[in-house]
This record gives structure tokens, C-alpha cells and sequence, in this order.
């Protein structure tokens, strides 16, 4: 799905409800602040993107001033590549914050690029294509105690449009969802987050497991199972600098698995320096470090690696064949309470990838 990258805008406003929660509010007048500004980002998928967003942090009850500021953020984005989003994001903290819940809700009209299929698509194969789409994610979650958390989703995708070239790439592997279609599926999710902040922890351990069921019985058109799995550890080293691990796991089971839910190789949160999608299969399994120094004063300064591929079953993963990439980046503390940076990264990939981003907030 692409909305990494309306994700990463979007924890600009999200700082604001964070430090918003830890100053002292009166029992008749929480915390509320409505923000409008410009926004500026860079990827290989997008080129330079222009738009602009807005940001509301509230408390859904003006009696607790315990639980954390819920946000809501708005964004509507254009790029040079005349891709266009329009999406809302939003986190709202219940009462003690027993109950927390994410959303996600977007329109999408977006030139892309595709190599068909499979860890092997060659160079030679791209194509240009363009979708349209709406999406909606909505994650409830409840608190266990012990830095645990259960959670119920639903993911929503209706494709309203999809424009490539015939008698192509897409027809000769027959790709699911070349087509207008619509997925609709409900799942369980399970965290467990001891990070000492959200942005850029220095230390602590985030794992998180989630499948989503899509079938006849909630409207989809395809019948399959997502499984994701994410693990992030977070070492301190010398002298505030930390290594920052993360092993990412994105699977499909079933027979048919449309093109916008297929795993996606590469972008701005992993394999810097692949193209958001220049590989796609059913199953992607990925690993990455990065190790973070504290330059001088708000500057600092990064070095990551990472290693991956994609395949139709496990048996596809291989020690033979891995992907890699590396690189380097910048990071500007825009906000040094909490840890929120922007970040210029160079990253480049096995073969003829490499690409430069400018980004707010780390990749994992």
C-alpha cells in the first residue's frame, strides 16, 4: 500500500500532541492546538513533493488529563511526478488509555512503475502504469499491562482505476488486480513496545505480530491472509550513539493476491536506495541496522545497512541470492525533547539503484 510516505509526514504533527501531554492542564481546559503548514519530501517513487497539512490535538474527555493528547492530521500532497494524496491519520487516547485507536484514510491518484513479478524481474521490464484508489486502515487497540497490547483491524482497498499498458507486462503474467477490485478484511494484532520514545529510541525492544483476513464473508473480491511481523531492538553505545536493529517479515497466503497487496520491495523505510516496489511478490522478508551518532549540538549523523528479498513461498529465500543495500545520511533535530529528526539519506542498492531522500522522522 503506498502510504509510507503520508505516514512520515505525518509524525510532524504527531510530535506536537506528544509534547502537548506532558505540560501541565487544567481539569476544564485540556490541551487543544490546530496547526497549518507546508510540507516538502523527497523519494525515488515521488521526486520533490509540495502540499500542505494540518494537524488538531485534543482530549476526548476534559476530565482526564492523565491519558496522553489524542491527534488528528489532514494532508493533501502533489509531486513532481504528478502523483497526488489526499489523506487523514489520527491517534485517540480512551479514558487511563486502555483503548487507543489508529487510523488511516486516503485517496490516491498515482503514476507508478512496474517490473512484473517475482525476485528474478529484470531491469529490461519496467513499465509505467497509473491507480487510483481509496484506502482505509482502522486499529483498535487494548492495553494488557505489561507493555502489552491486543489489537483488532480492519483494512479496506477499493482500486478505481487502473491504467497500463495492454498486451504488456501485466496481461503476459496475468496479474490480479490489473483490474478495478475491492478488498475488505478483518484481523488480530499483538504488540509489545518498551521504547524509551516513538520517534528515535535510544534503547528498548517494539515487536509486533498481525494477520488480516480477507474473504467472500467481508466483501472482498480476493480471498487471502495477510501476515506481517515486525521486531525492532534498540542498543545504546558510546556516547548517546545507538545501533538500531529491525527484522521485517510481510506474507501472503492464498492462491490470488492482488498487485496493491502484494509485499513491496524497497523505499524510504527499508532497502534505502530500491524503488518502492522494484520487486514484488507475495512474501518479503527483510533485515536492517543503522547506527545513529550524536554530531554536534542538533546535527547527526547515520550509517545503515540492509538485506532482503521477495518470493512466492519460504523456499524462495535463499542465502544465495540476498539483495543488499547501504548508505548514509544527515539528521537535523527538529524537535530535540522528542527526538524527532528530519533526515537527508543516501541510499544504494545491488545493481543500478541509489537514490537520494529527504524525510521527517527515522525509517524504523
Amino acid at each position: 500500500m503506498y502510504l509510507r510516505l503520508c505516514i512520515l509526514l505525518f509524525l510532524s504533527n504527531a510530535f506536537v500532541g506528544n509534547c502537548l501531554a506532558q505540560l501541565p492542564v487544567k481539569d476544564s481546559a485540556p490541551a487543544k492546538q490546530i496547526l497549518i503548514f507546508p510540507v516538502i519530501s523527497r523519494s525515488i517513487e515521488t521526486d520533490w513533493s509540495f502540499g500542505i497539512a494540518s494537524s488538531a490535538t485534543f482530549h476526548l474527555s476534559k476530565l482526564d488529563t492523565v491519558t496522553r493528547t489524542s491527534n488528528m492530521q489532514g494532508l493533501i500532497l502533489y509531486s513532481l511526478k504528478k502523483q497526488f494524496v489526499a489523506a487523514i491519520n489520527g491517534t485517540e487516547y480512551f479514558k487511563k488509555e486502555h483503548f487507543i485507536l489508529n487510523e488511516q484514510i486516503s485517496y490516491s491518484n498515482f503514476p507508478d512503475d512496474f517490473w512484473g513479478i517475482g525476485k528474478n524481474a529484470p531491469d529490461s521490464a519496467q513499465e509505467g502504469y497509473t491507480f487510483r484508489q481509496y484506502y482505509v486502515y482502522l486499529h483498535l487497540l487494548r492495553h494488557l499491562g505489561r507493555k502489552c497490547f491486543v489489537g483488532l483491524l480492519y483494512e479496506m482497498q477499493k482500486l478505481l482505476e487502473v491504467q497500463y499498458e495492454h498486451n504488456g507486462i501485466f496481461d503476459k503474467q496475468n496479474v490480479a488486480g490489473r483490474n478495478p477490485y475491492l478488498i475488505s478484511g478483518l484481523g488480530l494484532s499483538f504488540t509489545y513496545d518498551t521504547r524509551t520514545e516513538a520517534f528515535s529510541p535510544d534503547k528498548g525492544t517494539f515487536a509486533q505480530f498481525y494477520f488480516n483476513h480477507f474473504g467472500t464473508a467481508t466483501g472482498s473480491d480476493y480471498g487471502y491472509t495477510n501476515v506481517v511481523v515486525d521486531v525492532r531492538k534498540f542498543y545504546p553505545a558510546y556516547k548517546n550513539q545507538v545501533l538500531a536493529l529491525q527484522g521485517y517479515f510481510f506474507g501472503n497466503i492464498g492462491s490470488e493476491v492482488p498487485l496493491r497487496s502484494l509485499a513491496s520491495f524497497g523505499g524510504n523505510n527499508s532497502m534505502r536506495g530500491f524503488y518502492d516496489g522494484r520487486y514484488r511478490d507475495k512474501n518479503q522478508l527483510v533485515f536492517q541496522g543503522e547506527y545513529r551518532i550524536p554530531v554536534y549540538h542538533k546535527w547527526g549523523a547515520v550509517v545503515f545497512g540492509s538485506t532482503g528479498n521477495v518470493g512466492s513461498t519460504f523456499t524462495d529465500f535463499t542465502l544465495t541470492d540476498l539483495k543488499y543495500s547501504y548508505g548514509a545520511g544527515i539528521r537535523y533535530a527538529i524537535s530535540k525533547s522528542e527526538k524527532l529528526n528530519l533526515r537527508l539519506d543516501y541510499g544504494i542498492g545491488q545493481g543500478n539503484n541509489h537514490g537520494l531522500y529527504l524525510q521527517l522522522g527515522e525509517a524504523f
